[in-house]
């Protein structure tokens, strides 16, 4: 670990003890000292990342609650041995998916976001992974957050072009595409050829 992601870890724990502090604080001296804590972390990130301070407090700090990680959701959709990836506007390709909206299960959101990204109608079969981003992706993010992939059966549809994908094709194993590493690696995506492959699949966790 270099010394900027040592930085942005000490910033990120210092903002969830003072996070989850103020859930709980009653004292009015303790809550000072606790959001004070908060905006050091706030500085601390600023100076290491050159982002205004303003803006990192906006993003960094807004949350209310004791603090817990975000969830993102990446479906596996195979055809003839093929995986499906859609398109961004920069060029670069992910397995379908994004973040888990309030109001929806992991199961409920997984058939949005494919709907919405790839036009495809589909059931979740199985899940495949719940990893830890920080584990696997680059680059690290301010928050945390838990991936689920899960395997993905297509019942109808088909691809339109939207405000967040351009196109959407099958890719086989070999011949991965520019891959968008901050929502998926190639790793992660020849695990979900594994899990397709595997009968009895037995879902990988951190």
């Amino acid at each position: 670990m270099n010394n900027r992601e040592k930085w942005l870890d000490w910033a990120v724990e210092l903002q969830s003890i003072a996070q989850g502090a103020l859930y709980y604080c009653k004292d009015k001296f303790d809550i000072e000292r606790f959001e004070r804590i908060r905006e050091i972390s706030a500085e601390m990130l600023s100076l290491q990342t050159e982002i205004p301070l303003d803006k990192v407090k906006d993003i960094f700090c807004d949350e209310k609650g004791y603090q817990t990680p975000k969830l993102d959701t990446r479906a596996a959709i195979f055809k003839d041995d093929k995986i499906l990836l859609v398109q961004e506007a920069n060029g670069t390709w992910s397995l379908p998916g994004g973040w888990v909206d309030v109001g929806l299960s992991v199961k409920e959101n997984i058939v949005k976001e494919v709907k919405e990204e790839a036009g495809l109608d589909v059931t979740a079969e199985m899940v495949i992974a719940v990893q830890d981003r920080e584990k696997h992706n680059q680059p690290l993010y301010v928050y945390r957050v838990c991936k689920i992939f899960l395997l993905c059966k297509v019942t109808g549809g088909q691809f339109e072009e939207n405000l967040e994908t351009v196109d959407s094709r099958y890719f086989e194993i070999d011949e991965l595409p520019v891959l968008a590493e901050e929502k998926n690696i190639k790793e992660q995506i020849i695990m979900c050829f594994e899990a397709y492959h595997t009968p009895g699949w037995k879902t990988y966790f951190d």
